[in-house]
Formats: C-alpha cells, sequence, structure tokens
C-alpha cells in the first residue's frame, strides 16, 4: 500500500505474519467488519515501517515455527513500546510472551483441534469479553505444541483450557492482549465478537466501506492515467469485469477491453459479456473471436497441464496482437486481488509458488513494457463482489459463480472436440438452470458439469445408445482453498439427470462427485 492508494484515508491495522495458514482468515474477519487492515511478513516489519504505516492497533499471528528454536520469527522490540493495542494469537501469544519476559516451554500436552475455555479470575467484565462467556464457557479451536508457562510482568490469566493454563491473557492497562487459540476459524464459534472487542477497544469505527472505496479509487486511477490509453484484458469473469467498468467510471474512452473468446467459454456467455459491456455500459470493446486457434492448437491433447499451458501461451500471443491494434496504450489495467499480493511473498522469503498456469494474464507486463493499473488489488474476493454491486453491475453477473483461465478445456478431461464442448455446454446449461430452479445457486461456490472420457451403454425408448458419461460437481467453500460437496437431495439428482439425459443429445449417464477439496481439487483437470 502507498500513501496514494484508495486506503490511504482509512483508519488501519496491521497484521503481522509469522507463516501461520489461516493469517488471511484474520484479515477476512475483519474486512467483515468493516475495518481495513494489511497483513505484512514479520521479515519485511520494522518499527519505521510501523511508524510509516500508522495503524490503530497490531495483531500477530500463529505460525508454524518454535519459539524455543534458535533465530525464530520475532517481531521488532520498539512495538511494544508504541502505546498500540496487540493482540497476539497463537505463536503471537508466545512471541509476546518471550519479548516480554514470560517463559514459554515446549513438551506439554499438544493440543489441535476443538477445546473449551473457563474464565479465570474477575475479569469477564473487561471489554474484550463483551458477549462471551454467557453460558460459562466458550468453544475454540486450538492448534499448538508450546504453551505459556509463565507470564510477562503486567499480565493476568484470563481464560484457561485443559491444556493452556494461560489459554486468554491481558495487561489491560497497555491494552496487550493474547490468546492461545485462532478466534479467526469458524471453529471458533464465537471468534469474530473477541475481535470486534479489540478493534472497539483499539477505537476503530468501521470506516472502511465499499462507497468510500469506490471514489477514492476513481480519484486515485484519474491522477495516475492522467490522459494516457488503458487496455484491460476482459475474461468475463467477475474481477476483471468490476476492473473495467470502475476504470470506465474514472476515465471514460481511454479505457479499451480486449475479449478473447477461446472457444471454451459456456453457452451463451460470449454474447452475454460482449452484449453487457458494449450496450450497458458502452465500453469500447475488442471482441476477439478466436476460436478456430485455440482449439485447433489443442486438437489431439489431453495432458491437463499441456492443454493449461497452450491456452496461456495462445492467450497472451492474441491479448497482445489485439492490443496493438489500440495504438499508444501505456497502461494495463488487471484484476489483481489481494490473496494475490499476499502470495506473491511466500513467509521463508523465497519465490513464491505457481498456483496455476494461465492466472489472468500473468506475463503480459513484461512482453509490452505497460504500466500496472490493478485498482482491486487490496481487496478480497467478496469486496469486489460489494464494490461490483456499488457499481451497478447486474446482482446475476456479480455473483456469478468462479469460471476457470482455461474455461470448459478443463472440465473436458482427455482430447478436446467441438462435438464433445457443445455436449458439455448443454449438460452444463440444464444443471445451473436446475440449481437457480430450486433456489441453491448462492448457497453453492461453485457448479459445473465435467464430461469424462468414456462412452457407456444405455437404453433409451427400445433402442440401444453409447454415448458420453458426465459428472456433476457442486461444492460449498469460503474461499476455494478447502471444499466439500454440496448436498443435493436424492430428488434434486434424480431429476436433474433426467434432464440432462433427456434433454442433451450424447449423454446417457449421470454421476454425481463427492469428493472433498483435500483429497480432491474443485475442478476436474
Amino acid at each position: 500500500m502507498t500513501q496514494n492508494s484508495p486506503t490511504s484515508a482509512h483508519q488501519r491495522l496491521l497484521i503481522i505474519d509469522f507463516g501461520s495458514q489461516v493469517t488471511q482468515l484474520i484479515a477476512r474477519r475483519l474486512r467483515e467488519l468493516n475495518i481495513y487492515c494489511e497483513i505484512h511478513p514479520y521479515q519485511k516489519v520494522s518499527a519505521d515501517s510501523i511508524r510509516a504505516m500508522a495503524p490503530l492497533a497490531v495483531i500477530l499471528s500463529g505460525g508454524p515455527a518454535s519459539v524455543l528454536d534458535k533465530d525464530s520469527p520475532r517481531a521488532p522490540q520498539e512495538l511494544f513500546e508504541m502505546g498500540l493495542p496487540i493482540l497476539g494469537i497463537c505463536y503471537g501469544q508466545q512471541v509476546m510472551m518471550t519479548q516480554l519476559g514470560g517463559k514459554v516451554e515446549g513438551g506439554h500436552h499438544a493440543e489441535f483441534g476443538r477445546a473449551f475455555v473457563q474464565p479465570a479470575g474477575n475479569h469477564t467484565s473487561d471489554p474484550i469479553f463483551a458477549g462471551w462467556f454467557e453460558n460459562g464457557r466458550e468453544e475454540v479451536w486450538m492448534s499448538h505444541g508450546d504453551r505459556v508457562t509463565e507470564l510477562a510482568p503486567g499480565f493476568e490469566v484470563y481464560g484457561t483450557s485443559e491444556n493452556a493454563p494461560f489459554a486468554i491473557i491481558g495487561d489491560p492497562a497497555r491494552r496487550f492482549y493474547a490468546v492461545q487459540f485462532h478466534p479467526e476459524v469458524h471453529h471458533t464459534p464465537n471468534g469474530a465478537r473477541l475481535l470486534k472487542n479489540f478493534t472497539d477497544l483499539a477505537g476503530f469505527t468501521g470506516d472502511w466501506t465499499m462507497a468510500a472505496y469506490k471514489d477514492e479509487a476513481i480519484r486515485q486511477i484519474r491522477e495516475t492515467v492522467g490522459d494516457g490509453k488503458v487496455i484491460c484484458g476482459l475474461s468475463g469473469g467477475v474481477d476483471s469485469s468490476v476492473t473495467a467498468v470502475l476504470i470506465h467510471e474514472a476515465i471514460g474512452d481511454q479505457l479499451t477491453c480486449v475479449f478473447v473468446d477461446t472457444g471454451l467459454m459456456r453457452a451463451g456467455e460470449a454474447d452475454e459479456v460482449v452484449g453487457m459491456f458494449r450496450d450497458n455500459y458502452n465500453i469500447p470493446l475488442i471482441h476477439a473471436d478466436e476460436s478456430d486457434l485455440f482449439l485447433g492448437a489443442l486438437d489431439g491433447q489431453s495432458d491437463p497441464e499441456t492443454k493449461r499451458k497452450i491456452i496461456g501461451r495462445l492467450f497472451i500471443e492474441v491479448f497482445e496482437k489485439h492490443a496493438k491494434s489500440v495504438g499508444g496504450a501505456q497502461f494495463l489495467a488487471q484484476g489483481t486481488l489481494y490473496p494475490d499480493v499476499i502470495e506473491s511473498v511466500s513467509f521463508s522469503g523465497g519465490p513464491s509458488v505457481t498456483i496455476k498456469s494461465h492466472h489472468n494474464v500473468g506475463g503480459l507486463p513484461e512482453k509490452m513494457g505497460l504500466k500496472l493499473v490493478e485498482p482491486l488489488r487490496e481487496l478480497f474476493k467478496d469486496e469486489v463482489r460489494a464494490l461490483g454491486r456499488e457499481l451497478g453491475l447486474p446482482a446475476s453477473f456479480v455473483g456469478r459463480h468462479p469460471f476457470p483461465g482455461p474455461g470448459l478445456a478443463i472440465r473436458c478431461p482427455g482430447e478436446i472436440t467441438r462435438e464433445k464442448l457443445e455436449i458439455l455446454r448443454q449438460a452444463d446449461a440444464v444443471f445451473i438452470d436446475q440449481i437457480r430452479k430450486h433456489g441453491l445457486y448462492d448457497k453453492i461456490w461453485q457448479a459445473f458439469v465435467a464430461i469424462l472420457p468414456v462412452r457407456t451403454v444405455g437404453v433409451m425408448g427400445d433402442g440401444r445408445t453409447y454415448d458420453f458419461a458426465c459428472a456433476l460437481r457442486a461444492v460449498t467453500s469460503v474461499d476455494g482453498m478447502t471444499a466439500d460437496y454440496y448436498p443435493f437431495s436424492h430428488e434434486f439428482l434424480s431429476e436433474t439427470a433426467n434432464r440432462i439425459i433427456g434433454e442433451v443429445r450424447g449423454i446417457n449417464r449421470v454421476t454425481y462427485d463427492i469428493t472433498s477439496k483435500p483429497p480432491g481439487t474443485i475442478e476436474w483437470e
């Protein structure tokens, strides 16, 4: 974040990340409370950087290390002398105790999973406990091996669990608090309330709103771009669409979008995207129908990663070709989100891991020599949807399920043919129609059909069929990192299977994928 970003006018909270797998959940919970926060890895945080950010409070995250190890992660010692409210979570609690004069030991009973915290002493009237312990104890989620065995001067015990005698501790005079459990995960049912209590006592008023962000982002885009031209790779997904509409509201016809039609879109999707942007927003748009190019290159290819790489390479080449026709563009707009920014700096400081081939339009800035405009880089996915609603995008569009960059190519295991793609489009349309008809669309994170690389024998009327089998996939998730299958009723599945077989020529068998993630992935390839 820079001082000129759309967030600079807001109250801010700093999360110092010690490598926990759920650090992002802290930020998500705080954003849900209308509090702007940033995650910074501990090795990038100094006393000077904290002063420059000027946060109202600091949270120390959990992490996989042990404070007993040599050179284990620490917070800047000056942090504890800045007068800021601090909340330590799990490893963050142990760091606080180690740096402030307490004691942490290993070799005791570890705690992993559900636990119950009981109040200790006469501290339940402390504002940090508003809404807590109303039923005598609180269910929490523990994940620790080491534990605090001696408190630092000034701290008192506020809560205990069976294997954590200092499960909650506090020094209210300095507004220092720490917990051994994870309030950010949904397995701690009342954890969000504890986070709210902490931010309330730190003086946060909840000034982080999409209306304010939109206005400030538009102002910043105008200042950055001036009278320059911007090109935007439009995929038809929520991220790139919100990016395009936001930038167009800021600079109008200085923006040109390039929509690359790979021939791997869902039924009617290309027409829907083009129509929405040309007819509703009057945004200059190049519709590059390159389906013959993509499908030709994919002919005979069955390896999933090979297909992804072909699609990614061609996308960049096609985008670059059509972008040059704009002439004089100085900026490239991308729908980069905050999780992408976080993942670009690993906890260990090493190179980041490639999550997927063909993520957004990676590689274009280096190839084209353009400056980047990334107005969503401080937002999570749910905040992007909220911004889309603020910009007036149709609710049906903003709330659409995620769709992978390689499109239907990875929902068609094995070789891709035009015939299989058309069958897949029709089956997918029926499945989504069924989900909408039963009022389930907004309860599901992602739903789709995969056409399987196998034909099966069937009977329709008096005749024998030898057609494709397909698999339905529908999952619930918070962020796509983990997922579980949606528990459709047998009646729904039976009705849907009958519709697909009856309405889609080429499919005679329907299955339902009940694999969670992990061990599976959401997509089939």
